[in-house]
């Protein structure tokens, strides 16, 4: 790209310092930054059949004014100007608020071309723009951008259009030939106009294709470039296993491992025995069996003389990890040791002490682990569960405890793969996508709140049997705002029902950690029958005689959400029930419902949860790591996301690509990414 589009943006005419200044806080400070603020959705001017309009939807339409227009005022400067037009074979009404000149433009019999809100039911439409006289082709599609203060649409218009006419002839390609002419791609120049001055649907469409793919190569090859640049920075140590023990240790199990747990262990231990540093991510569904492979991981790393360290969110989190791994490794004399905040004084000292020693194998704890004063003699492998719960600085802490350990991420929220590949687009992804042998489904049900009773009969059915239940609840505190259940309501009213017959416990986010673990460890056991709770119970919690699971006001949950609340249930060998007990407001909220009675599958769950709510929702805004890409949609053109990724795996690991001329204005992108220098992806 020319160096003069990276000149300040007061070389186009028409900005002046004031000026400047408003666009600077838009972002646009150089003129290519003018060019590349693409507008966010086009205004269709096109004319439409009434009868193939939905309701509420937008339309222009051109009419025969049917009689003389009505005008009434209501306060200062309120007003109501109404007019019935002849549309094709419908008469229609028209009504403009507070436009009242517009009424010396409307004569009887004369055509006028209308634009705004259609409503099917009073066969009216609310107008928001009117011209005299027949429909104008030259105005069919109008782009509308995102503004700020005093630039409104009209001026950034008037600017871009000032900027293509001074420097339009500056833009260049970026994109390969090759790669331009094997997807039938727009050139740069072409693309950039038609999005700024289209003439039509489908040239826009051509245009947003082109960008769509050049911003997902670009990202792609940052990731893969990173990838590279990493391995290639970092060698890993060699992890020389023995594999006799490894396989005698995997078939001592008490159970045979599913072909996606043996699929998985073989990914993970051919990264452990290579030169490369492993950086994965395991992907498995609630009850898929992922601590059974990070045992696996874990024994297979000692049997080589290393430490292995496992890295969680909570304590009861690690205090279940700490317990299943010692089951399973002490009888191989794998010493195993728990450090958490709540460690403290003697006990906490002889832990660090036999961890440097080397006394310690495996080292299960929450970010307690990344302390300064914690250090390994010889740490090979890390594992970290629920990964996106922990900042990419506190994963790295960890990382640093060894010299270049193999790191193993674990997630139980099922993610999508084009977010996967997008997210933690430099990680390697293994996936555990089958249940083990013997597992139930867990039934589920859509109940209205006006089935309560029922729903409460139906749980004290399974709380007779001796089983238990948990009850899910949105908020803690009544808000005014919200008219939601809130967990202390539900206790109370839960206490009432049940009486003296079963006890209730009370869980949410305002309690201490050490009040949290108290009413936990009584519903591990069964000291209370049923357990009240906000989502603080969502992850990892192992009660294999729970059975039952309500959650009130389903609707205010993403289905990721739902789905990690639902594996609470069904751990054990009985029959498991989860109702959620829902009113839904729009047709989102139903096809929620819908989706989760359907289904037990997390990754089908959060497709489909992707295409409901969106990126940006699935992990949370602030702690996402979400690219922010000006045009592509990495929910709607996964397509192209795919394929920008595999080229752009095949580019970086070419030799062409680093030194052929075709290649320079991408591998500049990379270098000005600050990726190859070590420094941090912005």
């Amino acid at each position: 790209m020319s160096d003069l589009l990276n000149q300040s943006v007061t070389a186009v005419k028409g900005i002046g310092a004031e000026m400047a200044t408003g666009l600077a806080d838009m972002n646009i400070l150089t003129i290519k930054d003018l060019l590349e603020h693409f507008p966010y959705r086009y205004e269709d001017y096109r004319l439409r059949d009434l009868a193939e309009v939905k309701h509420e939807e937008r339309v222009t339409v051109e009419g025969v004014v049917h009689g003389e227009p009505s005008l009434m005022y209501h306060g200062r400067k309120k007003s109501r100007l109404t007019v019935r037009i002849l549309v094709d074979r419908y008469l229609i009404k028209v009504v403009f608020f507070n436009q009242p000149y517009l009424k010396q433009k409307i004569i009887v019999n004369e055509t006028i071309t209308v634009t705004g809100k259609w409503d099917q039911h009073r066969q009216t439409i609310t107008g928001t723009s009117m011209t005299v006289g027949g429909y104008s082709k030259d105005k069919e599609f109008e782009p509308v951008y995102a503004v700020k203060g005093k630039v409104t649409v009209k001026v950034i218009r008037r600017l871009i259009q000032n900027g293509f006419t001074q420097y339009g002839h500056e833009i260049d390609e970026i994109l390969p030939g090759e790669l331009v002419q094997r997807y039938k791609l727009m050139q740069r120049r072409d693309a950039l106009k038609v999005m700024h001055f289209p003439s039509g649907a489908e040239d826009v469409k051509q245009a947003r294709r082109r960008f769509v793919y050049e911003e997902f190569l670009q990202f792609q090859l940052k990731m893969q470039a990173l990838r590279k640049f990493e391995r290639e920075q970092s060698p890993g140590i060699l992890v020389n296993y023995e594999l006799a023990k490894v396989k005698e240790f995997i078939e001592g199990l008490p159970f045979p491992l599913t072909n996606a747990q043996k699929r998985v262990v073989n990914e993970i231990l051919a990264d452990m025995k290579s030169a490369y540093r492993m950086n994965r991510l395991l992907q498995g569904d609630v009850g898929s069996g992922k601590t059974v492979v990070a045992a696996i991981a874990l024994y297979s790393a000692i049997t080589a003389g290393f430490q292995g360290a496992l890295m969680v969110p909570t304590e009861i989190l690690a205090e279940q990890h700490h317990e299943s791994l010692t089951s399973l490794l002490s009888p191989l004399g794998v010493q195993c040791r728990l450090l958490t905040s709540s460690v403290k004084g003697k006990r906490r000292r002889e832990i660090l002490g036999e961890l440097q020693d080397g006394t310690i194998d495996v080292l299960i704890g929450t970010h307690a682990l990344i302390q300064d004063e914690v250090s390994f003699q010889r740490l090979g492998l890390v594992i970290t569960d629920e990964q996106h719960r922990f900042g990419v600085e506190q994963r790295r802490v960890l990382r640093e405890k060894g010299e270049n350990p193999d790191v193993l991420f674990m997630t139980a929220t099922p993610i999508p793969r084009t977010l996967a590949i997008t997210v933690f687009g430099e990680m390697d992804v293994s996936i555990i996508d089958e249940l083990p042998a013997g597992r139930k489904t867990i039934e589920t049900y859509w109940a209205k709140h006006d089935m309560l009773d029922r729903v409460l009969s139906f749980m004290e059915k399974e709380l007779v049997q001796g089983r238990q239940a948990y009850v899910i609840c949105p908020l803690i505190e009544e808000s005014e705002k919200l008219d939601y259940q809130n967990a202390v309501d539900v206790y109370n009213t839960l206490n009432v029902y049940f009486g003296s017959r079963y006890k209730v416990g009370l869980m949410h986010g305002r309690l201490s950690s050490a009040e949290k673990e108290e009413v936990m460890q009584e519903f591990t056991a069964n000291q209370a029958q049923v357990l009240v709770s906000t989502t603080v119970v969502e992850v990892g919690v192992n009660v294999p005689n729970a059975t039952f699971m309500l959650i009130y006001d389903a609707e205010r949950f993403g289905l990721s959400q739902l789905h990690q609340l639902r594996g609470r249930v069904g751990r054990g060998s009985e029959q498991s029930y989860c109702i959620l007990l829902a009113d839904p407001k729009n047709e989102v909220g139903k096809e929620r419902m819908k989706i989760m009675t359907d289904t037990n599958d997390g990754f089908v769950l959060s497709e489909k949860d992707l295409e409901l709510r969106g990126p940006g929702d699935f992990f949370g805004k602030k702690q996402s790591g979400m690219p922010e890409f000006k045009v592509a949609d990495m929910v709607h053109d996964y397509r192209a996301l795919e394929t920008a990724r595999n080229d752009a795996a095949i580019l970086v690991q070419s030799e062409a690509f680093w030194q052929s001329e075709n290649y320079q204005s991408l591998r500049k992108y990379i270098q000005d990414s600050g990726v190859l220098s070590g420094e941090k992806l912005n």
